[in-house]
């Protein structure tokens, strides 16, 4: 693991701006943080880069502890936190060869910060009349100076237009797949995180609700069946034991193995009924995610297809 914090708590008075939170994030690759504006992401990552003090747990990041007594050295973590710092009357170069200075870095690595977020041509032009999506990327070159083997940006693509999200979006993974960095980026947008991350960790009200795959917020699934004869299906469910649920010309089952549901089926046919549909029906990621960032609990799921009504057998017994 690249950084691993235990217990780690942020608080303000009585507000708990980051709670026990205990992340796990593998070396290489991309870890997506998510989380709905205000969850405690941006403190999270000041908390990982010493920016402020944590009121109680532990931090190590790239295999040494860290603590306000212990930090890690300038450069050691490439950071891209609430958008980028530069002097806007000076060049992208020249900003960037006033951190190389005060880092004890060579100029060299100035341009191929520049030629890694294709910041290359642009050496007259004033930070100040760079477009919003060059800006980033002169962020991320500040961040890649020193060759960091972690980088923490924070909501990367905030305020980018289509194209721009999705250039920000490319430079990223390129800097994990190419260039071997590990990479923990944060936003509220689950489709942009979905297409960069390996592993997630969803937050909300400052504790972690979520860390692994994204394929792991998937459930299983159930399996309806669109019948001409509910009751039918229903009671030769009831036969084979098969926990099931009538709504209109719908029953619902639990998954089942492919050679069960195709026995099932021609069952009903034998029986007289006609089966219009047998489909699968499972929790969108989207649904996941709104479930686990609901502070009040709610289920997102879109209309009766996707019911949480439990399934039961004839008996009336929950399965």
């Amino acid at each position: 693991m690249v950084v691993t914090t235990d217990g780690l708590t942020k608080t303000y008075g009585d507000f708990h701006a980051v709670d026990h939170l205990n992340l796990r994030v593998p070396r290489g690759g991309i870890y997506g943080f998510l989380g709905p504006n205000g969850a405690g992401k941006s403190t999270t990552m000041k908390l990982l880069l010493g920016l402020t003090r944590p009121t109680s747990g532990t931090m190590s990041v790239l295999g040494h502890p860290v603590s306000p007594r212990s930090p890690l050295p300038a450069g050691a973590i490439g950071s891209l936190i609430e958008g980028p710092s530069y002097y806007p009357r000076l060049t992208g170069p020249e900003n960037l060869a006033m951190i190389a200075d005060y880092l004890g870095l060579p100029r060299i690595r100035v341009q191929h910060a520049l030629a890694t977020v294709a910041l290359t041509g642009q050496d007259e032009k004033l930070v100040k009349d760079y477009s919003l999506g060059m800006k980033q990327r002169l962020g991320l070159a500040m961040a890649l100076l020193a060759d960091p083997p972690l980088m923490l940006l924070d909501e990367p693509t905030n305020g980018l237009d289509p194209a721009g999200v999705a250039e920000i979006r490319e430079l990223i993974v390129a800097l994990a797949r190419q260039e071997g960095v590990t990479v923990i980026v944060s936003s509220h947008i689950l489709s942009e995180i979905e297409q960069m991350a390996d592993v997630v960790g969803i937050i909300c009200a400052g504790s972690l609700r979520y860390q692994g795959p994204l394929s792991g917020l998937q459930d299983e699934g159930v399996i309806d069946f669109t019948v001409s004869d509910p009751a039918g299906a229903a009671a030769l469910f009831d036969e084979q034991r098969i926990a099931h649920r009538v709504r209109g010309r719908t029953v619902r089952i639990p998954m089942l193995p492919d050679e069960a549901v195709g026995d099932l089926v021609t069952r009903i046919v034998r029986a007289g009924g006609t089966v219009f549909r047998v489909q699968t029906v499972r929790k969108t990621l989207e649904q996941a995610f709104l479930e686990l960032t609901d502070p009040l609990g709610h289920q997102h799921r879109p209309g009766p297809a996707a019911d949480a009504v439990p399934l039961t057998t004839g008996r009336g017994a929950q399965r």
